[in-house]
C-alpha cells in the first residue's frame, strides 16, 4: 500500500518514476464541462488533445517511454507559417472559461493537502533580485530542499522517504555556482536566467555567451527571454531561427524554457503563434512572463498556451510533449490550486508532474506551507513561523 496523508485517507500516493516521486491520486471536486474546443483558440491545421490517460504507455521512435513523464526532448520541426498565420483566438471565449474555473473546480480539506504538496513539488524556487548574494542563494537551497517544516509533514503522515523537494531553484546567471554548490547531492536542478532577461534587449552574441556559461558553470535547465520585438513584427522566421540558436546552446542535456513576456506581447493570437513558433524551435517548456512586465501569468493566458501545447503534440505524432510555467503574480496557496486544475482540464494528469509543469514563484512555497499547517493542526500560522529563505 502506498502512503497517504491523515486520517488514513488515500490521497496521495508515492509514486517512482526513474528514482523520483511524485504525487498522484487527489480528485478535484465539481461538475463542470471539460475543454472547449474551437471555441477558445480556433487553428486551422493540427488540434485536439490525443489520449493523455494515465498510465498508458506512449511510444517514441519504437521505443516504450514513461508513460508518465513522456519525452524529455523536444527536438522542435519546420517553421510551418501557414499554421502559423492561421491562428485565431477567441477573446471571450478564453476569459470566459478561465472565470469559470474558481467556481466550478474545488478542492477541500485531505485534497487539498495533497494537491498543495504536489503544487510544492513543481515551485521553481526563485531569486532574482538585484541584491542577491551567495548568502541569499544558500537560504534559498536550503528551503528548496526541505520546502515544509517537518512538524507539519509528521502531523499529515507523510513519511521522510516522500522525498518532498522544489522543482528546482532559479537564479541570476552570476549566482549559478553558488546554487549548484549548495544543492549538492540532493538531486534539485539548478535553473538560470539568460539572453539579457528581463528585457532581452543585447546582441545575440551575449545571448548565447551567456546561455553556454551557465551550461559550464552547472545550470541544468535555461529559461531564455524572447525577443518581443519580433513577434510584435510578427517576423516569425526570425524568432524560429533565434530560440533554434539558443536550443543549440542548452545543449541535449539542458532543458530550455522559453519566456514569452506575454504581458508585453499585446493579443491571445500573438501569444498563440509565438507558443507555437517557439516549440517548433524546440522549446521544453514555455512560460508566460519574467515576472518583472506589468503583467504576468493570467488563467486566460495560461488557457491559450496549454491549446497551443496541445496542438503542437498533436502535430508531432504524439511523439514530443512540451512543458508550461506560468510565472509572475503567483503567490497563495489558492492561485496554484487554480493553475492545477487548469493543467488537469487542458493537459491531463501526465502534464501533473515537475517534469512537465512548473510555477516561477518566490513567495507562493510559504503560502502553501501555512495552508498545509491549517490542515494539520486547524490554525493557520503567522508568517514567521514558517522558515523562509
Amino acid at each position: 500500500m502506498l502512503p497517504s496523508l491523515k486520517r488514513s485517507s488515500p490521497l496521495v500516493s508515492a509514486m517512482s518514476h526513474h528514482g523520483r516521486r511524485l504525487f498522484s491520486g487527489a480528485p478535484i471536486s465539481g461538475s463542470g464541462q471539460g475543454p472547449v474546443g474551437q471555441e477558445i483558440v480556433e487553428v486551422e491545421g493540427p488540434t485536439g488533445g490525443g489520449d493523455l490517460s494515465p498510465g498508458k504507455a506512449v511510444t517514441v521512435k519504437g521505443e516504450i517511454t514513461d508513460p508518465t513523464f513522456g519525452e524529455k526532448y523536444n527536438p522542435g520541426m519546420p517553421l510551418d507559417l501557414k499554421w502559423i498565420e492561421s491562428v485565431r483566438a477567441n477573446k471571450s471565449g478564453l476569459e470566459m472559461r478561465a472565470a469559470q474555473l474558481g467556481g466550478r473546480r474545488t478542492v477541500k480539506k485531505d485534497y487539498q493537502a495533497a494537491w498543495l504538496l504536489r503544487a510544492i513539488s513543481c515551485i521553481d524556487l526563485t531569486t532574482l533580485s538585484g541584491d542577491d548574494t551567495e548568502g541569499n542563494v544558500r537560504r534559498l537551497c536550503a528551503k528548496a530542499a526541505n520546502p515544509v517544516r517537518q512538524d507539519i509533514l509528521s502531523a499529515l503522515n507523510v513519511p521522510s522517504s516522500f522525498g518532498l523537494t522544489t522543482g528546482a531553484v532559479c537564479v541570476y546567471p552570476a549566482r549559478v555556482k553558488d546554487a549548484v554548490s549548495a544543492l549538492s547531492g540532493t538531486g534539485i536542478p539548478v535553473a538560470s536566467v539568460a539572453t539579457g532577461f528581463p528585457s532581452g534587449q543585447i546582441k545575440l552574441e551575449h545571448k548565447l555567451a551567456e546561455i553556454e556559461q551557465c551550461v559550464e558553470d552547472g545550470a541544468r535547465e535555461i529559461d531564455i527571454v524572447l525577443s518581443r520585438d519580433k513577434c510584435l513584427r510578427g517576423d516569425w522566421e526570425g524568432v524560429y531561427e533565434e530560440v533554434k540558436l539558443f536550443k543549440q546552446a542548452c545543449g541535449p542535456s539542458v532543458s530550455m524554457k522559453t519566456i514569452l513576456a506575454t504581458g508585453e506581447l499585446g493579443t491571445y493570437a500573438t501569444v498563440t503563434r509565438a507558443s507555437l513558433v517557439c516549440m517548433m524551435a524546440g522549446a521544453d517548456f514555455i512560460k508566460t512572463s519574467t515576472g518583472k512586465e506589468s503583467v504576468n501569468a493570467t488563467l486566460p493566458v495560461s488557457l491559450a498556451m496549454m491549446r497551443a501545447i496541445r496542438d503542437y503534440y498533436d502535430a508531432s505524432g504524439k511523439e514530443y510533449r512540451v512543458g508550461y510555467k506560468p510565472a509572475g503574480g503567483i503567490s497563495t496557496a489558492k492561485d496554484s490550486l487554480l493553475y492545477l486544475a487548469l493543467v488537469k482540464d487542458e493537459l491531463g494528469d501526465t502534464w501533473l508532474n515537475k517534469e512537465m509543469f512548473r510555477f516561477g514563484a518566490s513567495s507562493l512555497l510559504g503560502d502553501c506551507e501555512r495552508q498545509l499547517h491549517h490542515n494539520a493542526f486547524g490554525e493557520y500560522a503567522a508568517d514567521y513561523y514558517m522558515p523562509s529563505a
